[in-house]
């Protein structure tokens, strides 16, 4: 590639240009000038970034290139590759944030700053990272060819600031890299961390992209391990730029290679890779870090478990996200019987599914003390079951899940027990868990909830129920008289939009600490409230959503739609979800979400793989009708999705009911007369 030349791909100059892809491509068949590739395959060419932007600049299409767009698009077309470019951006970045460093040295001429340079990076990454830093510090070689990409990177910075510019950059690289990287949500990480209590040194043993350490808070000193390289330099600059405290990233495999021997911090966070089976069983069999028992082979959560243990001082916590099997394998059942005597184990919390990857288990966190010689012998754990479901069958909130994880944990921490709640906490004695099992799943000890307990409150159940399924038959719609097949003329989505008679979005901005519930596809599917969270590492601002607004999801075996009410109004849109947003003056939002619920529709617009079916959401279809006839269709819509919602609670609550019989019939509390 020529010096200076930056690359862009199709689906870049769609970002650029605020359009999707096929109008891209629908640019290069209409337009005899439109800039020719310069690289890339017949399926997937790429273009010179300035020719692109005079092109764009030419047909009025864009007056001019958004920063962050400039900027990403050299990362992404950076010859070595976007890490590469990514790790120099984010060096220069501390440089910019120390002043004695000379900021002012990125103004300076071309042949200056590639002499000068590299020294001032080394510099600026070993007072922010330690001598041992896992960032490459390039020479001017590297640099040559870049100096556009790092002027471009401090102009974001005094856009946005440096943490902010790095974010996104990094949030981009992360939406289209072709690997996937196991991020721990923001909200699950913030609660690991407020388990964890304050401190003034964390480690994280495994810690991938580093959002458990950015959890920690700015005043906390931060130390972690990591075996891919690039992700350590990248995690390391990440940090750097949040934290005004010191950061020490280290790279290599911490239970094979421990780079922290002898550390012992105040609190230990980790997310450890699952079901490892090569983890060094052999190599360690007599590794001193196995005071509980070593390992089996299958076990290597158990292994992190102990690692994070000899890594924490007395009575310091060490918080990591599980498997729900290791708290019931048999394999392990030896580690876990100690982990209880000594007291160590203080607490499990099982999880609704969907809180971190791998999102389709429910998994669990382990809640551990390091035992001090001095310390009475603990009696009890803690164990919650914040995965239950309330009894009309909705997923907890996530505000409401943390909530009831905290309060249960500060009790029982605090006074060593916790109120009991009948099918959400308990505090049990170790003599019921220490059996041939050595079962601390949270289910399996605690009674079931007194709603569904008892006459009385199956009685509540079914009056709830009786009301219910009163409601579905005065809802159940009219069929209608029979008529022909109508023969509308027909418009896509994606006509609507270039219109504007449609504004088209997209879910998975990130919505950073703090952010909003999320209307995620399976609330979409099930009508529940918004339940989801969105994963750390995202660097826009969430599409928040409005009422009016129509939403589908583009992944499943059926085309589900919601039209968006009062209530659930300010969510953020999840991701594989499209939401729509009608132009009230053409569009009527419940005549557009009848008409995509469409078997025909469905077909037509799907592509289909081995495990799912994807719906091209612009190739989806309505009748061209005006607006009073889009009306009275919309009103009929709006009472089959009030009769849908009717059968729904029904059948929870008739589920409830029959499992509450079950229960009471076999325990004794609802006699069989």
């Amino acid at each position: 590639m020529p010096e200076n030349r930056t690359d862009v791909t199709a689906a870049g100059i769609a970002r650029l240009a605020g359009v999707g892809r096929a109008a891209v491509s629908n640019w290069r068949r209409r337009h005899a000038d439109f800039p020719k590739p310069v690289g890339g395959t017949d399926t997937s060419p790429v273009f010179d970034l300035a020719d692109v932007e005079q092109w764009l600049r030419d047909q009025g299409k864009l007056a001019q290139v958004p920063l962050r767009e400039r900027v990403w698009q050299q990362i992404e077309g950076d010859p070595e590759g976007a890490v590469t470019a990514l790790r120099l951006v984010g060096a220069v970045l501390l440089l910019r944030d120390q002043p004695t460093r000379r900021p002012e040295l990125i103004t300076a001429d071309d042949r200056r700053l590639t002499r000068e340079l590299p020294g001032a990076l080394a510099e600026a990454l070993r007072a922010r990272l330690g001598e041992d830093h896992p960032v490459p510090v390039p020479s001017g070689t590297e640099l040559t060819g870049r100096l556009a990409l790092l002027r471009g990177g401090m102009e974001l910075a005094n856009e946005l600031g440096a943490r902010q510019a790095y974010t996104f950059l990094m949030g981009r690289h992360l939406e289209a890299g072709p690997r996937q990287y196991t991020l721990t949500p923001a909200p699950l990480s913030e609660l690991m961390a407020e388990l964890a209590g304050p401190a003034e040194l964390v480690l994280d043993p495994a810690c991938g992209f580093g959002g458990l350490l950015g959890a920690a808070g700015p005043t906390t000193t931060v130390i972690g391990q990591e075996a891919d390289p690039d992700l350590a330099a990248l995690t390391a600059v990440r940090l750097a730029l949040h934290t005004d405290q010191e950061v020490r990233i280290r790279v290599g495999d911490s239970l094979r290679a421990d780079a922290h021997t002898g550390v012992r911090a105040d609190v230990v966070l980790c997310h450890p890779p699952f079901n490892e089976r090569s983890w060094g069983h052999e190599e360690l069999a007599y590794d001193t870090r196995w005071e509980y028992g070593l390992p089996p082979r299958t076990e290597s959560e158990l292994a992190w478990v102990q690692h994070a243990l000899a890594h924490v001082r007395e009575n310091g916590c060490a918080v990591l996200l599980m498997p729900p099997a290791a708290a019931s394998r048999r394999s392990g059942r030896r580690i876990r019987a100690d982990l209880l005597r000594r007291g160590a184990l203080r607490a499990v919390v099982a999880l609704p599914a969907g809180v971190a990857p791998p999102y389709g288990i429910p998994l669990h966190l382990w809640v551990l003390r390091r035992p001090a010689a001095d310390a009475p012998q603990p009696q009890r754990l803690l164990l919650v079951n914040a995965a239950e479901q309330s009894d009309g069958g909705e997923k907890l909130p996530w505000q409401e899940l943390r909530n009831t994880v905290l309060a249960d944990w500060y009790a029982f921490d605090h006074d060593g027990a916790a109120p009991e709640r009948p099918g959400v906490s308990r505090t049990v004695p170790l003599v019921d868990l220490l059996d041939d099992d050595v079962d601390v799943t949270p289910a399996r000890h605690l009674p079931i909830r007194a709603a569904s307990t008892g006459g009385a409150g199956l009685s509540e159940v079914r009056e709830r129920l009786t009301d219910a399924l009163r409601s579905t038959v005065e809802l159940a719609p009219v069929v209608g008289v029979q008529g022909a097949l109508a023969r509308w003329p027909m418009t896509s989505l994606g006509e609507l939009a270039r219109t504007g008679a449609l504004l088209m979005r997209t879910g998975g901005a990130g919505a950073g600490t703090g952010g909003p519930p999320v209307l995620s596809e399976h609330d979409i599917v099930s009508g529940g409230a918004p339940s989801g969270v969105l994963p750390e590492g995202e660097d826009e601002e969430p599409v928040l959503i409005r009422a009016g607004d129509v939403v589908i999801p583009v992944l499943g075996r059926g085309t589900a739609t919601r039209v968006i009410d009062e209530a659930t109004a300010g969510a953020a849109l999840g991701r594989n979800v499209y939401l729509l947003r009608p132009d009230p003056a053409t569009l009527d939002p419940w005549f557009l979400a009848g008409f995509l619920r469409s078997s025909a529709n469905n077909r037509q617009a799907s592509s289909f793989t081995t495990s799912a079916t994807r719906i091209d959401v612009r190739r989806l279809q309505v009748p061209r009708l005006p607006l009073a006839d889009q009306q009275r269709y919309g009103e009929r819509f709006r009472a089959v999705a009030a009769f849908e919602e009717a059968t729904r609670l029904a059948a929870r609550l008739g589920e409830l009911l029959v499992q509450g019989l079950y229960d009471g019939l076999t325990d004794g509390s609802i006699s069989p007369s």
